[in-house]
């Protein structure tokens, strides 16, 4: 049975004070439970997990509109279903996805519905991709939606066009990190990267997604997978993980000579800097590329030679949400888990209830934590 009311976490005001456990940025209030309207499904959420997306909200380095209800990474049930929906039923098991695609505009009729333009609008402006914002405190007042998502509450309402309906054996704790994480990291490598067997990749910044990427850079046949990060403990996760080398950034340029000679064939920069942006093209062989999947604060620029690009054939290209197509490439990554090519559950840090979400923005921040995930429901 849906109940009337529902806990929700909202960020009224960004740019808090850190440590976050002490300016508890983040409030957790009782909402009512929206209902779907034509084209929507409400979700009961299982699971959902902590990302920097969610922090540069917080942080102010994405400007969003507040109040909003965060929270875009996650897994769940659909609970109840609006009209005109035929292909998904009460009770599938969901991942969900931060773009809805319309299918119409010309990114999505391009095959790209990672940057759907009706998709972004409506993320931008903190709507559905089919109307309004439905979240609404017990007065009435509008509360935005996260990336049409807002998966830090018990139950989300999103578009049909936000969940991909996997099987019903796939565990909550591995699905909700397949949402973000997964079609990021692995999208760059295998979308907008294109790595080929044989190349050598680096990637800049071990969190999830840049695991995500040493993973799927390990797929690929005889390819030299380099990781770097300034925290030993990750290092050693992406060992673990396929990377043949690993080290800090300082070593960088020291191991790619040693393990690629003259360069790179393709750099995966998931820190959201400038200067590593500008580092990684340092690192790149003739005809290299770098794919940049890291959220930069807005005012960061790169300074780099520009010759680089007609005279060394570099390529720089940005990827949002690695280029997928979420119904054709979470199946597929959920295959390469099910045949143990993609052991996600490393990258499971812990699960926590709801209530320690500002003690967890820390712990994100200091690098303690890969992927929290978090309960929504008593269990």
């Amino acid at each position: 049975m849906i109940p009337a009311t529902m806990l929700s976490t909202i960020l009224r005001e960004a740019g808090s004070s850190r440590p976050y456990a002490d300016s508890r940025p983040l409030t957790f209030e009782q909402i009512p439970v929206p209902v779907p309207r034509s084209g929507e499904v409400l979700v009961r959420i299982e699971r959902a997990s902590l990302c920097h997306s969610d922090l540069s909200v917080i942080d102010g380095s994405r400007i969003r509109p507040l109040p909003m209800a965060l929270g875009h990474e996650a897994s769940g049930t659909v609970a109840a279903i609006g009209d005109g929906i035929t292909d998904v039923v009460v009770g599938d098991r969901v991942v969900l996805v931060f773009v809805p695609s319309c299918g119409e505009c010309r990114a999505c009729l391009a095959g790209r519905p990672a940057l759907c333009h009706r998709g972004a609008a409506a993320n931008g402006t903190g709507d559905l991709l089919h109307g309004p914002a439905v979240l609404a405190s017990d007065s009435g007042e509008r509360i935005n939606h996260h990336l049409g998502v807002s998966a830090f509450s018990q139950y989300a309402v999103v578009a049909r066009e936000s969940v991909v309906v996997i099987d019903q054996d796939v565990p909550f704790d591995v699905a909700a990190m397949f949402g973000c994480a997964a079609l990021t990291g692995i999208g760059a490598v295998l979308n907008t990267g294109a790595l080929a067997p044989d190349q050598s990749v680096i990637v800049f910044g071990l969190g999830a997604v840049g695991l995500m990427a040493v993973m799927a850079a390990a797929q690929v046949a005889g390819t030299t997978v380099i990781a770097i990060d300034p925290l030993p403990q990750k290092q050693e996760l992406a060992l673990r993980l396929g990377a043949q080398h690993a080290g800090s950034p300082d070593q960088a340029a020291e191991l790619v000579h040693t393990h690629a000679g003259d360069g790179v064939d393709l750099a995966i920069e998931a820190v959201g800097s400038a200067r590593v942006m500008e580092a990684s093209l340092a690192l790149l062989t003739r005809g290299g590329a770098l794919v940049s999947v890291g959220l930069p604060h807005p005012e960061q620029t790169i300074t780099t030679s520009a010759l680089q690009f007609a005279g060394l054939g570099h390529r720089l290209l940005g990827s949002y949400m690695g280029d997928s197509v979420p119904s054709r490439d979470i199946p597929r990554y959920l295959q390469l888990w099910r045949d143990g090519l993609l052991p996600v559950e490393l990258l499971h840090t812990d699960t926590r209830p709801l209530a320690d979400l500002n003690e967890s923005l820390d712990a994100l921040v200091a690098g303690d934590v890969v992927r929290r995930l978090f309960v929504m429901h008593d269990e």
